[in-house]
């Protein structure tokens, strides 16, 4: 089956260029001397924010290797696009969208409610997305004047704006995870059966359906040895089976999720943690390491942490590929993205702010802002989402977690059950990470515990 489209909108090399007043107002701070930032707005997406450098005004052109990262990043469905250009029935439009910005003086936040910077002007970018899931589109790339009437003493803005083709497979578990449901390969209105799952605890967190030494050793590395007294929830274990009924990936608990001292939560320095693994040479082999707790505070959201784990790697390493939160209580998307500036979620409108930093090249004046390449490493760009349900939800069996792969990153069935299987992980981990004061559902709990 033929992926979805989509379509990624990017803003980046941002500059501000403001001229010296001959006779500055002694009130105004100019903005070389405080930080500026902007807020970036696309019709019906989460707004976003970046800090924006200031460039001396005797500058004419953007500095070549000016070490700047990816501003803003927006991932457009075909829905998406149907109702920016107009194309859904519910949504019909003559006017283009546009990606308005305003940019503001001083630090980002607010001070007793108020916003704290002070606004220097707002621009605007027409975008005509029509076409763009199959060709890539520059809309702006250079400076642009900040307010209405161009005069020598007219600040100017540099970005650069321009959309990708990002074509995605998409899929959908029919149950939750703990259901051991079917999943099936979405576009459109078409759904296709692809993978059966299947959820199971194990008599150790450890134990994995093949117990070959090669991934008893990758165990003994991230797993605990020892049973752990107090309250915990372990031995978890949900397996990926083609329709053929070969298992294709599995997603297995290796350190149980335990309450801290004194506590009824899992705590940041006392994760939980799962183990993705592969088949290969007729065992399982590592492919990514899976940490979760519960953050404290007014976040109250579930906090986590995704290694990818090369097969050249020692034992015991990974590479960061994702860190972030979710809230508990409304859910969120997991999302595993290389590009972004700093390991944020994109903006789709039910998307999280994450806290990590994922190493990307500089980019450069013509908008080509690059991949990131470092040992080890075969993912670029975009990689992956999961939707993630939250607390509020309810306990009834409904929620339907959805992924969607990068199509560069699928080269086989075992790359998108891998995917499919971290998904489960950071959905249960949801479960998992549930205060142990209240009840988990009955599918969750292991036999015995339900007869006592």
């Amino acid at each position: 089956m033929d992926p979805c489209p989509f379509v990624r909108l990017t803003v980046g090399n941002l500059a501000l260029k403001i001229p010296v007043a001959s006779k500055p107002a002694r009130s105004v701070v100019h903005p070389s001397s405080s930080p500026c930032f902007c807020k970036i707005k696309l019709k019906n997406f989460s707004l976003q924010t970046a800090l924006v450098p200031y460039i001396p005004p005797e500058n004419t052109q953007f500095p070549e290797g000016n070490p700047q990262t990816l501003a803003a990043s927006f991932h457009l469905s075909k829905s998406d696009l149907d109702r920016l250009t107009g194309k859904s029935s519910f949504f019909a439009s003559s006017k283009k969208p546009e990606l308005k910005i305003s940019i503001y003086n001083g630090r980002r936040g607010t001070t007793c409610g108020v916003n704290s910077g002070r606004l220097l002007g707002k621009i605007s970018v027409p975008l005509d997305l029509t076409g763009t899931e199959s060709r890539t589109v520059l809309f702006h790339n250079g400076w642009i004047n900040v307010g209405k009437v161009k005069s020598s003493s007219s600040a100017q803005f540099h970005l650069n704006v321009k959309s990708e083709p990002d074509p995605r497979f998409v899929f959908q578990f029919d149950r939750e995870p703990e259901c051991s449901p079917q999943v099936f390969q979405i576009q459109g209105s078409i759904r296709q059966p692809v993978f059966t799952c299947k959820f199971s605890f194990n008599q150790r967190s450890r134990s994995l359906p093949c117990e070959q030494s090669g991934a008893r050793g990758w165990l003994s590395s991230f797993g605990s040895e020892r049973e752990r007294p107090g309250k915990e929830r372990k031995g978890w274990s949900i397996t990926v089976h083609d329709l053929s009924g070969s298992p294709v990936a599995t997603a297995s608990m290796v350190t149980p999720f335990v309450a801290s001292p004194g506590s009824d939560r899992v705590s940041r320095s006392n994760p939980g943690s799962w183990l993705i693994l592969r088949p290969g040479d007729g065992t399982w082999k590592p492919w990514g390491r899976l940490e979760a707790w519960r953050e404290r505070g007014s976040t109250d959201g579930l906090g986590y942490r995704f290694e990818l784990i090369p097969d050249s790697a020692p034992a015991g390493s990974g590479i960061l590929l994702a860190e972030s939160t979710l809230s508990c209580s409304r859910g969120g998307k997991f999302v595993i993205d290389l590009n972004n500036r700093n390991g944020t979620a994109p903006a789709n409108g039910r998307s999280t702010p994450s806290s990590a930093t994922s190493p990307v090249c500089s980019p450069r004046g013509s908008g080509d802002f690059g991949y990131g390449l470092w040992p080890y490493c075969m993912y670029r760009g975009f990689v992956m989402s999961a939707s993630v349900e939250g607390e509020g939800t309810g306990g009834k069996c409904s929620r339907k977690p959805t992924v969607e792969i990068s199509v560069q990153h699928v080269n086989c069935t075992e790359d998108a059950a891998a995917f499919v299987a971290l998904s489960a992980a950071i959905d249960l981990s949801m479960d998992a990470c549930r205060l142990f004061s209240h009840k988990l559902r009955k599918e969750l709990c292991p036999p015995q515990d339900l007869l006592t």
